[in-house]
């Protein structure tokens, strides 16, 4: 017995888990004990209150509400929901094709092109702006307009390549300029002006922000067909805005004369007086 007895403290030793089990179970007693004491606490200090304040409002109204509640200052909630509106992602309204990048052919000394398609993928009207950190060696083309909802257009981006430094080619190196697209929600019809995203700056969104990649052009690329492709459709496009539109129907002149079926009927009836005259002589 008296190894038995010396022996069992060895054990309670080895697991410590108990011990703090054990700790933890009075511990935990003592803690409700004091949480239920808080709690009457403070119900008996709300329950003071409420009879403060009755007794406040009766005499002048001025006394704070029942449960110790305090009013929320005006304009707070639209604070609260303008800051969460504010931490959202802006919700985008076009699509661009490149997604994030403008492929350039790399030719120092010259003017290069690139192309990027914008789509109006929104319910809305949307006027469009391109911005660059190099507006004097760069210029896009156009610079910016309105899309109706799902109507495309391609822009082309014109930029002016200096010559490295030692004559070497530079295609890893990453340029510094960057171009910024920002779109806008606008009415149907409005005449486009780069001051509307001046005068609406809370309603602008910024689409993205591109980067400048060149390209090798003695090395063929998936990259370098596409912006072929879209440059001879920006060109094709371009010359269809510059053909006049064609005019159908009737012809209207400056006194307000229908020319088109007159003239036409004017002619086969002088060609038949002529015809006349001839077989009469």
């Amino acid at each position: 017995m008296a190894i038995a007895d010396r022996q069992r403290p060895k054990v309670f030793g080895l697991c410590p888990f108990w011990q703090s089990a054990g700790a933890n179970a009075s511990s935990s007693s003592s803690s409700t004990h004091n949480l239920h004491n808080s709690n009457v606490y403070h119900d008996r200090s709300q329950a003071a209150e409420a009879g403060a304040g009755g007794a406040g409002g009766g005499g002048g109204g001025g006394g704070r509400p029942a449960g110790g509640s305090r009013a929320r200052p005006p304009g707070s909630a639209g604070t609260v929901s303008s800051v969460a509106r504010s931490l959202l992602p802006a919700r985008r309204r076009l699509r661009l094709d490149p997604s994030n990048k403008l492929y350039f052919p790399y030719e120092p000394g010259k003017q290069v092109r690139s192309a990027i398609r914008l789509k109006n993928t929104s319910r809305s009207h949307v006027a469009f702006k391109f911005q660059t950190t190099a507006p004097k060696s760069c210029y896009m083309r156009p610079p910016g307009g309105t899309l109706a909802p799902g109507e495309s257009i391609i822009a082309t981006v014109f930029k002016f390549v200096e010559q490295p430094e030692n004559n070497e080619k530079q295609l890893d190196q990453k340029s510094k300029v960057k171009f910024k697209i920002m779109s806008l929600k606008v009415k149907a019809g409005i005449d486009y002006v780069p001051e509307l995203f001046d005068e609406q700056k809370d309603q602008v969104t910024v689409e993205r922000i591109l980067r400048v990649v060149f390209l090798d052009v003695e090395r063929p690329s998936p990259a370098m067909e596409k912006l072929k492709r879209q440059l001879a459709e920006a060109e094709a496009a371009l010359e269809t805005r510059k053909k006049p539109p064609v005019e159908t129907g009737a012809q209207v002149v400056g006194d307000g004369l229908v020319i088109d079926e007159w003239k036409e009927r004017r002619e086969k009836y002088l060609a038949r007086q002529q015809v006349e005259a001839v077989g009469s002589a």
